[in-house]
């Protein structure tokens, strides 16, 4: 990661399970260069965890707030998270 690296998690709420959200999120975190992961939450919400410079992490939200076609996103909560030591790819994790 580069040294002006930063973390954030995003929350997704709208109609994001089921719809093939978390695909879309590591597709679209793998083509911007950036390492984290993507779940869906119990109250039917996905998150994501993401770490890359500030423009790749601003182009995630843009792909966040569009979502894939299926999907509805109603919005997109964004908050300041802490790195997580040796994370260096994008994955998708088990549910809640």
């Amino acid at each position: 990661m580069p040294t002006d690296a930063q973390t954030k998690q995003f929350v997704v709420r709208g109609r994001v399970q089921g719809v093939g959200f978390r695909w879309f999120v590591e597709r679209e975190a793998k083509t911007l260069g950036i390492s984290g992961w993507v779940r869906n939450n119990s109250d039917g919400s996905v998150e994501v965890l993401a770490t890359g410079t500030r423009d790749q992490l601003s182009g995630l939200r843009s792909r966040l707030q569009q979502g894939p076609r299926a999907a509805r996103v109603d919005n997109v909560q964004e908050l300041e998270a802490k790195p997580v030591p040796g994370l260096n790819t994008f994955r998708i994790e088990g549910a809640w």
